[in-house]
C-alpha cells in the first residue's frame, strides 16, 4: 500500500478545524472568564458615560458665557454632582469625571482661571470649540449596542468593557478536556534517572504546558511503552477527553503503533502526513463516542517537530473548540539578520530569534535540538523550493511566544 501524499499546511489545518464542533455554552463571571472566548455577542446594558462628563479639572460655564467674569455657585465632583442649574455669570468648580451641570456646555481649565474667593476671571484662552473638554453621554457605548463580538478573546481590557457595559456573567464555551500521551520505550519518566539508552520524557510536559496556555483541562498520561497493550490502556484512560494528543509512534517504523492502536480503539484516520518540515508525520483521527466526537492528534516524537505541529494544529484546534473567531496564528513580515539557505520540496519553518527589528536564524535546525528551540521566539516561514535569502531581505514569520494574536 502506497504512502499518502503529504498535504499542504493550510489544507490540513482547514480539514482539522472542520472536524471540531463547538463545545457547550456556559455562563461564567467576567473575572473567571478572562482568557476565554465569547460564545455569543454581548450588548451594552447601560450607556457609558451615562451623562456628559468633564475630561479635565476646571470650571463649568455656559457656552455663550466664555469671557467671564463668573461667580462660583457650587461644585461637581466624581460621584457627587452639582444639583442646581447655571445662570449667566455663574460657574461650577468641576473635577475630571464629574457630571457637567445642567445649562453648562463648556469647561474652562483651572490653569486658565484666576480665582479670588468665589470670583473668577479668565487669564488664558477659552476652549475651542466650547465642548472640547467634555466627554458626551454615550461616547464610549450606548445601551443596546454591541460591545463585544462572538469569538473575541476576553483579556483584561475586554473584561473591563463587559463589566462597564453592565455584565456580571458572560457566555463562553466549556473548557476542552485534553489528554496528552507520550509513548516510546526510550522514554524515562524521571529525568534524573535516565540510562544511556533512554531520554527524559519531555514532550508530554511540553505539550501539556502549551495546551495550558489556553483555558483547558489537561491530563498527562505516560510515558507509555511501545506495546499495543500499553497504548490501549492509555487510550482507555483518555476516553472522556475532547482532544487526545499523542507524541511519537505515528511514523512508519516497526515500533510505531499509534495507527493500529487507534484503529483498535475505534478511531478513524482523517489524514496523515503534512508537507512541512519539521513535522511531516502528523496524524489526525476522530472517534465517535456516545454522540460526541473525540479528535486525536498524533504528533511526531522529535521534540521540535512535536512543538511545531502542536503550534500549527493543537493550539488552533483548542481555540476552535473554545469558540475563537480567529484560531490560526498570524504571520508578520520581518527582516533577516543573517542569510538563510535554500530549502527543498517541503515548506520549512526554521527557528530564529527576533529582537524586534530583525530575525537571526539559528545555525542548528535539527528536529531534536531543544536548546535551539528554547532560544527561539519565531518560526520563519520558508515556502517549498524557496531560494537562498540574504541578510536584510524580508521573510514571513510566526511569533512563538504567544501562539498567534487571536
Amino acid at each position: 500500500m502506497s504512502k499518502p501524499v503529504p498535504i499542504p499546511l493550510e489544507d490540513a489545518q482547514a480539514r482539522l478545524l472542520q472536524l471540531a464542533g463547538p463545545l457547550p455554552v456556559e455562563r461564567v463571571d467576567v473575572e473567571g472568564a478572562i482568557g476565554r472566548y465569547l460564545a455569543e455577542p454581548i450588548a451594552a446594558r447601560r450607556t457609558q458615560p451615562a451623562a456628559d462628563l468633564s475630561a479635565m479639572d476646571g470650571y463649568a460655564v455656559a457656552a455663550d458665557d466664555l469671557a467671564g467674569p463668573w461667580q462660583v455657585v457650587g461644585e461637581s465632583a466624581a460621584g457627587h454632582p452639582f444639583g442646581g442649574r447655571l445662570a449667566a455669570g455663574q460657574a461650577v468648580r468641576i473635577a475630571t469625571g464629574a457630571i457637567v451641570p445642567a445649562d453648562a456646555q463648556a469647561i474652562i481649565l483651572q490653569e486658565d482661571i484666576a480665582r479670588q474667593g468665589d470670583s473668577l476671571r479668565l487669564t488664558g484662552d477659552p476652549p475651542v470649540p466650547p465642548h472640547k473638554h467634555i466627554r458626551p453621554m454615550g461616547v464610549d457605548f450606548a445601551v443596546g449596542g454591541q460591545v463585544l463580538a462572538a469569538g473575541v478573546k476576553l483579556g483584561p481590557a475586554q473584561g473591563a468593557l463587559a463589566i462597564s457595559a453592565g455584565h456580571k456573567h458572560v457566555p463562553v464555551r466549556a473548557m476542552p478536556k485534553v489528554a496528552v500521551i507520550d509513548s516510546g520505550d526510550e522514554l524515562a519518566a524521571e529525568p534524573d534517572c535516565c540510562a544511556p539508552h533512554q531520554i527524559p520524557a519531555s514532550n508530554g510536559a511540553m505539550l501539556a504546558a502549551m495546551a495550558r496556555t489556553l483555558p483547558c483541562r489537561v491530563t498527562r498520561i505516560g510515558p507509555v511503552a511501545d506495546t499495543m497493550e500499553a497504548l490501549a490502556a492509555a487510550l482507555d484512560a483518555a476516553r472522556d477527553a475532547d482532544v487526545v494528543v499523542t507524541s511519537g509512534g505515528a511514523s512508519v517504523g516497526d515500533h510505531d503503533l499509534i495507527k493500529p492502536a487507534l484503529a483498535a480503539w475505534g478511531a478513524e484516520i482523517d489524514f496523515w502526513r503534512v508537507a512541512i518540515k519539521p513535522g511531516k508525520p502528523i496524524l489526525v483521527a476522530t472517534r465517535e463516542q456516545a454522540g460526541r466526537r473525540q479528535i486525536v492528534l498524533g504528533l511526531p516524537g522529535n521534540p521540535v517537530s512535536s512543538h511545531v505541529t502542536a503550534y500549527f494544529f493543537m493550539l488552533p484546534l483548542l481555540r476552535t473548540l473554545l469558540g475563537a473567531a480567529r484560531p490560526l496564528p498570524l504571520r508578520f513580515r520581518v527582516r533577516l539578520a543573517a542569510p538563510i539557505k535554500a530549502n527543498g520540496a517541503r515548506r520549512e519553518f526554521p527557528r530564529g530569534t527576533w529582537d524586534g527589528e530583525a530575525v537571526l536564524p539559528h545555525s542548528l535546525q535539527d528536529s531534536a535540538a531543544l536548546a535551539a528551540l528554547s532560544a527561539s521566539n519565531v518560526l520563519i516561514d520558508r515556502p517549498a523550493h524557496a531560494p537562498r535569502a540574504e541578510a536584510g531581505e524580508e521573510v514571513h514569520a510566526f511569533l512563538l511566544e504567544n501562539g498567534g494574536l487571536a
